[in-house]
This record gives C-alpha cells, structure tokens and sequence, in this order.
C-alpha cells in the first residue's frame, strides 16, 4: 500500500469536513497531525494531513475538487434593508 497525501486542512473544520466526505464516498485514508495542529496553530510542520492509497488518489482528488468549487459558488446573502 503506498499513501500519498491529498490534503492539509488547516482548521479542525475542515479536516472534519473532509473525514466526513472520504468516509461517506468509502475511501480509506490515515491522517497525520490529526489533533496536535489544532494545540499549535500556524506552525507548518504541524499542519494535519490526510494521506489515500495511490489506487484511490483520483476518487479522492475529484471529490475534493468538487467540494472546493461549491465552496467558491456560494452566492452572497442579500443585504438586509430591515
């Protein structure tokens, strides 16, 4: 089995986030610095990291592209005249 990292959330949100969508799609992933980014934020080398088997890498990475573009398309709330 050979890993290969897909991403490095940067807030336990969106690790969270992630973990919910590689295990509702059944793929298998190891996560690195899980916790411990979270006790340091903004140093680097501690930034969590979510490792997939090479066989699941394109699965893995379409499901992540996905996500990141409904991220961006979300339309602006109308300003509230009240």
């Amino acid at each position: 089995m050979s890993l290969i990292r897909i991403a490095e959330p940067f807030t336990p949100g969106e690790l969270v986030m992630l973990q919910s969508l590689l295990d509702g799609s059944g793929i298998e992933y190891v996560l690195r610095h899980a916790n411990i980014g979270s006790l340091y934020p903004g140093i680097p080398a501690l930034t969590s990291q979510v490792f997939v088997d090479e066989r699941d890498v394109a699965r893995a990475e379409h499901l992540l592209s996905r996500l990141r573009l409904e991220l961006r398309e979300v339309p602006q709330a109308a300003p509230d005249n009240g």
